[in-house]
C-alpha cells in the first residue's frame, strides 16, 4: 500500500474499515491523504473501483458521473459497492484484502459518437445507451481488441441488442494502481 496512489489507498482503505467496523469510513477520517491529495476531495468526477484476485476480477462498481461532494467520496462507495454489492461476486472478506489487487478510474467526461470508427478500445472506454438501460466498458481491458468487441460486450451487459438501435458516448479515463 506504501507505493499506491492517493486513490487506491482511499479504496483499500474503505474495503478495510467496512470489513474491520460494518461501517462505511467518512471521508474526514482520511485527514494525512486529504493533505497528500487535495485534488481529490475538492474535485468531482465519475469513478469506477477494479478489484482483481490473482489477476482475475472480484468486483467493479462505478458511476459515470458524479453523485456524491467529491472524488474522495466516490472513491469511499464505488470501493465499497465492489467489494460488497458486486452480484457477479460473493462480498469480499477479511482473509482476502492481502490478495486483492485495486485500480481506480476517474472518468472524464462522456462525448457521443457515431460509430466504431471513432472509438478505439485501448484508449477510450465506451457506454451504449437505449430509452430504457445503459451499459459501459473501460477502455484498454485485457482480451478487448477492436471497437466492435468493446460495443458488443457493452450492450450484452446493458441487455441491450447490438444489431438494434442505441446511443454511443466515449470516455477516457485516469487509472489508478
Amino acid at each position: 500500500l506504501e507505493e499506491a496512489s492517493g486513490p487506491v489507498k482511499i479504496a483499500w482503505l474503505s474495503i478495510k474499515h467496512k470489513l474491520e467496523t460494518g461501517k462505511t469510513i467518512h471521508v474526514s477520517e482520511l485527514k494525512q491523504l486529504k493533505q497528500d491529495h487535495e485534488e481529490l476531495f475538492t474535485s468531482k468526477a465519475g469513478v469506477f473501483v477494479s478489484l482483481k484476485k490473482w489477476g482475475q476480477l472480484r468486483g467493479c462498481i462505478g458511476t459515470t458521473t458524479p453523485t456524491t461532494g467529491s472524488v474522495a467520496e466516490e472513491i469511499i462507495q464505488n470501493a465499497v459497492s465492489a467489494a460488497m454489492r458486486d452480484p457477479r461476486f460473493d462480498p469480499v472478506n477479511s482473509a482476502e484484502m492481502d490478495d486483492l489487487t485495486i485500480s481506480v478510474d476517474l472518468l472524464q467526461p462522456p462525448k457521443p459518437v457515431a460509430s466504431t470508427k471513432e472509438l478505439n478500445p485501448a484508449v477510450y472506454g465506451v457506454i451504449v445507451s437505449n430509452n430504457q438501460t445503459s451499459g459501459l466498458l473501460l477502455p484498454d481491458l485485457e482480451g478487448i481488441n477492436t471497437a466492435d468487441e468493446q460495443v458488443r460486450i457493452a450492450c450484452q451487459k446493458a441487455g441491450i441488442d447490438p444489431d438494434g438501435s442505441f446511443k454511443m458516448q466515449k470516455f477516457k479515463v485516469l487509472r489508478y494502481h
